[in-house]
């Protein structure tokens, strides 16, 4: 996967060598994207720990409560009775549902527990075009691996289109992300999402169509 010869670089004008102040805003910007990481993946454990669990508690009691009568005749008031709890418990599978999705949203449980090659995977496995990846096992941090998640889901494209592969790679001090066969629009989300880490983005073509999106991110 060769990387174009003069790629478009988003992050640092010119390629000049940051100065001190720069140097600063950098700590300063990266040190506000990890507490916005650790914050989001807070929320998503309190959903998770709190409400979702209560929910799936209730749940389970409302079909235990549903199935305690026997089975054999029953009066109409019974009747009633068990089909109300059934659209109850009907109605709370879609409550836990909806908080699991928000969940997902802020900060992906796969991703905190098993980290960014699972976590992409499992999502890449919701689209209908194929996505590879390969990822190392190693662990980034949960603000890096936050802001690679989403950037990669970024770039995915929606319909059907060219197959698309991200590779992984940590290069000493810094997280590599090469995202290929994707649309190059994505970039400017892309860098958004990590520029607050002090993340650059590079475009260029990719050899099997599509564009090659390559993502730099100093991680420790």
């Amino acid at each position: 996967m060769a990387l174009d010869p003069a790629p478009t670089v988003l992050g640092i004008p010119g390629g000049a060598a940051p100065g001190p102040a720069v140097e600063d805003d950098a700590v300063r910007l990266r040190r506000t994207a990890q507490r916005q990481w650790a914050a989001r993946r807070d929320l998503e454990r309190r959903l998770h720990d709190g409400a979702a669990l209560r929910v799936s508690a209730l749940t389970l009691r409302m079909g235990l409560l549903r199935h305690r009568h026997p089975d054999g005749e029953q009066d109409c008031g019974e009747q009633d009775f068990r089909a109300a709890v059934e659209e109850l418990q009907h109605e709370l599978h879609l409550v836990l549902q909806d908080l699991r999705d928000i969940a997902g949203l802020l900060y992906p449980p796969l991703l905190d527990e098993a980290g960014l090659g699972p976590a992409l995977r499992e999502a890449a496995g919701r689209y209908a075009v194929p996505v590879r990846i390969d990822a190392p096992d190693e662990r980034f941090g949960p603000d890096v691996e936050g802001a690679v998640y989403f950037a990669v889901l970024g770039c995915l494209p929606d319909g059907t289109a060219t197959p698309v592969e991200v590779v992984i790679r940590r290069e000493a001090d810094v997280l590599r992300v090469l995202v290929s066969g994707v649309d190059a629009c994505h970039a400017g989300t892309v860098h958004d999402g990590v520029r607050l880490l002090g993340g650059t983005v590079a475009v260029g073509d990719s050899p099997a169509g599509g564009a090659l999106i390559t993502v730099r991110i100093p991680c420790a």
